[in-house]
């Protein structure tokens, strides 16, 4: 092909800001030349490369501005270690119909069940599907709520506007009035325009002691079930798994009375003797 041709393609490309078809733009002319593609399946294939490109680049901007803590999937799940939990379920949700339908998804459970895994696994799929996210937990968002009260502003917008809102850790630490009052706030803002994801070890029957008054901790829960997906995790924590399995093959294997392995060392100028009591006969002195 002419270099000057080329060069004005690629410039154009450049122009556009398509920079998937750019990328890949001298490899598919070789092939074309070779296969002998038609105009149409050309073009498609530029195209192909050209929207792959711009998801992918979305993809990672939504990533950055999550704000995930770390990087989580479903793959990477272990279920075999909460063999109540319905898997088909979990399956279910990663679909994402209820982040179209604007439902909610509550993880509920004692710390280390992977409440939070499964949490960030599911806003890092709705990532990849172009649904923007973020990842808050319940005291980052008070203290923000608290510096800008105001919803119109810029920081706090995205918040309020955002399609997917994950909230994690809701029950570790009671709030008082005025933070009780801004989550409401902030659920009643979202209930049926836009989808959250909330973790909490705490059962909703203990939920009128987290906002210290049972009518706020209701309203709360009325907006949050009425469209909701709820997912209750019982088990072990997964992040003590190896430390439980070790100090339960100690207790298994040590003996209370073998103290073989201990070792001391005393001057022999330091003791004194001892004397203890036989079965039978006088008292003798013990050498150590």
């Amino acid at each position: 092909m002419d270099r000057l041709l080329t060069e004005r393609i690629e410039n154009n490309l450049d122009l556009l800001g398509l920079i998937g078809m750019k990328k890949a733009y001298a490899t598919l002319t070789k092939e074309a030349d070779k296969d002998s593609f038609s105009y149409p399946q050309y073009l498609d294939l530029l195209l192909q490369e050209e929207v792959a490109c711009k998801q992918s680049h979305r993809f990672q901007l939504l990533l950055r501005e999550a704000g995930f803590p770390y990087n989580k999937t479903l793959e990477g799940f272990d279920f075999s270690y909460q063999p109540n939990l319905d898997k088909k379920r979990i399956n279910e949700l990663f679909e994402l119909d209820f982040a179209l339908k604007r439902e909610n998804v509550i993880f509920l459970g004692p710390p280390g069940v992977g409440k939070t895994h499964l949490a960030i696994a599911l806003g890092i799929k709705a990532c990849s599907k172009g649904i923007r996210t973020y990842f808050l937990t319940l005291d980052m968002l008070l203290k923000k709520m608290r510096q800008e009260p105001n919803q119109r502003f810029p920081r706090l917008r995205r918040y309020y506007q955002s399609p997917l809102m994950i909230i994690d850790e809701l029950g570790y630490l009671p709030l008082n009035q005025e933070d009780s009052n801004l989550f409401f706030q902030f659920i009643s803002h979202h209930y049926e325009r836009h989808s959250l994801i909330i973790t909490s070890n705490k059962g909703f029957k203990d939920w009128g002691q987290i906002f210290g008054d049972k009518v706020i901790a209701s309203a709360i829960l009325d907006r949050l079930l009425h469209h909701s997906h709820v997912i209750n995790i019982k088990g072990s924590s997964y992040r003590l798994k190896d430390k439980l399995e070790n100090f339960t093959e100690y207790k298994q294997t040590e003996k209370p009375e073998d103290l073989s392995r201990l070792s001391y060392t005393i001057r022999e100028d330091e003791l004194q003797p001892l004397e203890v009591k036989r079965p039978r006969g006088r008292p003798r002195k013990v050498k150590l």
